[in-house]
């Protein structure tokens, strides 16, 4: 709107809001003169319908008529100045604070950066969220509030538990991994349920401020004891909140014995999806009956303690259907050992709390409200226990040399570079036109960027530099849907598609200022990047894989090639919920060259070298340890071998593996 349009609206709404007031006042006089008087009041009721009350009820009619406009004019005025003060916080800073600002934030990451225990520098661990054990001081996301997701409601401490085993469960995936080995498991590269990429994501988006240290069983709040019953519309989802509490805070702490016992029935009624043959979790005891509870529960409070020393027993916590008076009985006999019986419904004379939808509790004897527990409906309590029944679940696999190519054209054309389990059509290297001296250039390996001309373009929205990254991992584009599901998980695709065309706007008048070309377009209601007009460094990368992957002469290489154009890790130091799955396909068509050349190669020392370079990419990958370990031992340096893997497994354990949960090294 120009200037002088803008003066003319100021100067209607100004006239708007003081002339009639002034010709009220004046014409009626002022809108409250005073209280009726008794008389007043008796000559009102006696004659309501006369030419005073007529006049009276116009005026105060024209009195509220302005006064509703008054308070939309007030409303409208307000809600501008919010947007304008929002756009000023956007505005970046000059450059002598831009520089104090990085220079503290480079500080602050230099105090918290993870040392790796190794003798070679390895990058310490890239995963797309902490581990399950955070140095103290580490930022606590929306601290008292909790996370509230369409199925229910996560506190602090267990949303961060959730996001935590879920980059430990990736973590597994990058140590299981065999490269240069055919794989068909397609389930290694599959993204996480739903239901934990929205909490990761309303952790990432939350301000995160600086708490004191948090107890890990803070998530779960102290219960009566001996037995609590759990009624109300939210007694079910309330069980399953207190059961995947308990097991994050086992899964966390592995010092913790608590044991979580529960009846196949009581299972299969909370989470009817869920396998009772064979869940693979930690700390969960399955028994038939409630009977067996009791037997089991009774005999762990009078096992003898454990050889390391502690608590004599350890808190133990039964989640059961109401059981009949003996065994009842029985049961509450367990509290002197600080066992906890959480029952559906009402019981025996217990203490009983009434939950509703929202996880608020009341105590049903007293009438005082209690703490707000966690609450998830079955669909998402069955997707949050993924992340922690994967690891028992995992199967292991001997390691395996990759084996020398053959120098001879095959037959079968078999590819060198397996294909990655989990791709499709969309993984598939783009066919690249030949550009010559590119205007725009799209980084995505290492920490991305958009450069025209050599010069980075400011992306103001970071939805628009997630759009930028995932329209480059899917060359063949991507819906609306898509980047709303990407982007903003566990919202309704409604609510948002308007912050995804404000986005998509904003990050078109930036490429279009910087370059005055169309690079995003929009065919067949497919969003994707013009690839005549742009250059993407992982569409380089992948095109290097599948020339190598197809390689009958030579691969040597064609392998350095793919070696050369990775740069560093998809989107590196981002921590998107949707980026796991592209990052680790990417890695591994890496480490896939590196095996494949270090297989070949005759020389020990070389292949030695690329082996090491190889760990450097992943140091979390038990197989490359291994072959390198057994390098070492050809070229006679046990010691040196035997420090590889002793600092690897001190590795895996600061990152929250527990050395019973490691497979074996297996050697050739």
């Amino acid at each position: 709107m120009s200037w002088p349009r803008r003066v003319v609206s100021a100067a209607l709404v100004l006239t708007t809001l003081v002339v009639p007031p002034c010709l009220l006042t004046t014409l009626a006089g002022p809108p409250l003169p005073g209280w009726p008087s008794s008389a007043q009041l008796r000559g009102w009721i006696a004659d309501p319908l006369n030419q005073h009350t007529l006049t009276a009820g116009l005026t105060a009619l024209a009195w509220l008529v302005w006064l509703g406009l008054a308070c939309t004019v007030a409303v409208t005025a307000a809600r501008r100045v919010r947007a304008r003060a929002r756009w000023l916080r956007r505005l970046p800073l000059p450059t002598p604070w831009q520089a104090a600002a990085t220079s503290m934030a480079g500080a602050a990451a230099l105090n918290t950066a993870h040392i790796p225990i190794v003798d070679t520098p390895i990058p310490p661990f890239s995963a797309s969220t902490e581990t399950l054990h955070p140095q103290d001081g580490a930022a606590d996301t929306q601290a008292g509030d909790g996370v509230t997701l369409p199925g229910g409601w996560l506190p602090d401490t267990t949303a961060q538990q959730v996001a935590a085993a879920a980059g430990l469960l990736w973590l597994r995936r990058r140590r299981a991994y065999q490269p240069g080995q055919p794989s068909t498991d397609a389930s290694e590269l599959a993204p996480l349920p739903a239901t934990v990429a929205a909490v990761r994501t309303a952790l990432t988006d939350a301000d995160t401020q600086q708490p004191p240290a948090t107890p890990v069983t803070a998530a779960l709040p102290v219960l009566p004891t001996p037995c609590v019953a759990l009624t109300g519309d939210g007694a079910a989802d309330a069980a399953r909140g207190i059961l995947l509490t308990r097991l994050l805070a086992t899964m966390r702490d592995p010092q913790d014995k608590t044991h979580l016992v529960i009846t196949h029935t009581a299972l299969t009624s909370l989470l009817p999806d869920i396998s009772t043959t064979d869940t693979g979790i930690l700390g969960l005891r399955l028994v038939d009956t409630v009977d067996q509870a009791a037997a089991l529960v009774s005999s762990l409070v009078d096992a003898p303690p454990a050889p390391s020393g502690g608590a004599g027993h350890p808190d133990l916590l039964l989640l059961t259907d109401p059981p009949n008076a003996p065994t009842a009985a029985q049961l509450a006999t367990l509290h002197h050992a600080g066992a906890t019986v959480v029952m559906l419904g009402a019981g025996p004379p217990v203490s009983t709390w009434s939950i509703d939808g929202q996880g608020h509790t009341r105590d049903e004897h007293t009438g005082r409200a209690g703490p707000r527990l966690c609450v998830l409906n079955r669909t998402a309590a069955t997707d949050l226990l993924a992340v922690i029944s994967h690891p028992a679940r995992e199967r292991q696999h001997p390691i395996t040399e990759p084996a020398p190519p053959p120098r001879q054209p095959a037959e079968t054309g078999r590819a060198r570079i397996p294909r990655q389990a989990g791709s499709d059509r969309r993984a598939a290297a783009p066919d690249i036109p030949a550009i010559t001296n590119p205007r725009l250039q799209v980084r995505v390996l290492g920490r991305p960027a958009l450069l025209a001309g050599g010069e980075p373009v400011t992306i103001r929205r970071s939805a628009a530099l997630q759009v930028l990254v995932l329209l480059a991992v899917h060359p063949e584009g991507a819906t609306t849907t898509d980047l709303v599901h990407a982007i903003w998980p566990g919202l309704p695709a409604h609510t948002v598609t308007g912050r995804l065309y404000t986005t998509l706007s904003e990050l078109r008048a930036a490429i279009r200022t910087a370059t005055g070309a169309t690079v995003l377009a929009h065919i067949d209601d497919r969003y994707h990047l013009n690839p005549a007009r742009v250059d993407v460094d992982l569409w380089r990368l992948r095109a290097a894989a599948h020339h190598a992957a197809t390689a009958l002469t030579d691969p040597a290489p064609a392998w350095q090639t793919v070696i050369d154009a990775y740069t560093g890790d998809l989107a590196a130091g981002h921590t998107w919920a949707w980026i796991d799955p592209p990052r680790e396909a990417t890695r591994r068509l890496v480490l896939d060259a590196y095996a494949s050349a270090a297989a070949a190669q005759t020389d020990p020392h070389h292949r030695l070298r690329l082996l090491q370079d190889a760990i450097r990419v992943d140091p979390y990958n038990q197989t490359l340890h291994q072959l390198a370990a057994d390098q070492l031992n050809a070229l006679g340096d046990a010691d040196a071998a035997a420090q590889l893997l002793d600092g690897y497994q001190r590795r895996l354990q600061l990152a929250g593996i527990a050395a019973s949960d490691q497979p074996a090294p297996t050697s050739r």
